[in-house]
């Protein structure tokens, strides 16, 4: 396997078996191993800690509330029209 990238899904490619981040739509961020992904940027992630952003107003008071929920799941798969960033790990070269 060659470690050059010529296209976007290429550092996808270089990160198969590695620890990825995953910023997703709602306020949902994920951190896991990539396992597999597809041409529509499906993934699978194990060993995934999935973090929850949920905001809140205080009708009373106007007072806004933040709250942040985590998991861990051993398995999950990831539909690619969520997806709004998949960061590799970092490189030293």
């Amino acid at each position: 396997m060659t470690s050059e990238c010529r296209e976007p899904l290429d550092l996808i490619r270089l990160s198969i078996d590695e620890r990825v981040y995953v910023k997703c739509k709602g306020d949902r961020e994920l951190r896991g191993k990539l396992n597999a992904y597809d041409q529509h940027l499906n993934i699978l992630l194990s060993d995934v800690e999935e973090t929850i952003t949920m905001t809140s107003r205080d009708e009373e008071t106007d007072e806004e509330f933040t709250t942040t929920k985590k998991r861990n799941v051993p398995i999950l798969f990831v539909r690619g029209d969520c997806l709004i960033l998949v960061a590799p790990p970092l490189r030293t070269t």
